[in-house]
């Protein structure tokens, strides 16, 4: 039963299925070339091993999954901002804001974050001038830092450290993702209601097996074909250029 009134059930369910396709993109066969796309680091693989007691099987297969956890992490990120298409006096910019919502007078532009503790401090600082600067421009205007995952419920000031300096303004504001979704749907738990919605929704679309399988990986197989000691291969993905590496060839 489909229970939320702030958006249309059809919306609700494209936009979990949208989702879900994001996450069908990670199911696909992982080859060595996809597993060394940004340079693994051999080093850190051979700690793990070590340390952990575990084969290089295992290794791999986690970093696979760890490869494929952060594109996952990228999807829910998709689910968190993208969703607010369909509030009413909601847009979701193709670049600049993630959101902006259009209140009877004034806006409010956001950035949004999966997790609170995702940004260092010069990403923080970058974020806060930039939401300074669009307040400069428009006093009556807001800025938030939307957080999914925030320590607690909240709608405070954000209070940040620029250059060595605390600065806060009432208009620069540090909000939990069910805080705004009070503001843009005027329903006190729209957010709570989503999270109940959303395993039903799921449901149903696992029901129309509109997940893929995830298919066989063949990164040990390819690494084992370069040299049947894994290491070996793991350095000379790396490597290769260095000084000395040439020898293990």
């Amino acid at each position: 039963m489909f229970s939320l009134s702030f958006i249309d059930e059809k919306s609700f369910k494209k936009h979990v299925q949208e989702t879900v396709s994001c996450y069908n993109r990670t199911s696909h066969t992982v080859s060595l070339k996809d597993f060394n796309a940004n340079v693994i680091d051999p080093i850190k693989l051979l700690f793990d091993k070590m340390v952990f007691g575990k084969s290089f099987e295992d290794i791999i297969n986690l970093e696979i999954y760890r490869q494929k956890d952060k594109a996952n992490t990228n999807a829910i990120g998709y689910f968190h901002q993208n969703i607010f298409r369909y509030f009413q006096n909601c847009t979701v910019p193709s670049k600049g804001w993630d959101v902006i919502f259009d209140g009877a007078d004034y806006r409010i532009f956001v950035e949004m974050k999966n997790k609170h503790n995702t940004m260092n401090s010069s990403s923080s600082q970058k974020t806060y001038i930039q939401m300074k600067n669009k307040i400069l421009q428009s006093p009556n205007d807001y800025c938030f830092l939307v957080e999914a995952i925030a320590p607690i419920s909240r709608n405070i000031p954000w209070i940040c450290c620029v250059n060595g300096q605390s600065c806060s303004n009432e208009h620069i504001r540090r909000v939990s993702i069910d805080k705004f979704y009070h503001i843009v749907t005027g329903v006190e738990n729209a957010f709570y209601q989503v999270c109940m919605q959303l395993p039903e929704t799921l449901a149903e679309l696992m029901k129309e097996n509109v997940v893929h399988a995830t298919q066989n990986n063949t990164v040990l197989e390819e690494l084992q074909k370069e040299n049947h000691e894994i290491l070996k291969s793991l350095y000379l993905l790396a490597f290769s250029t260095y000084n000395g590496f040439d020898k293990l060839k």
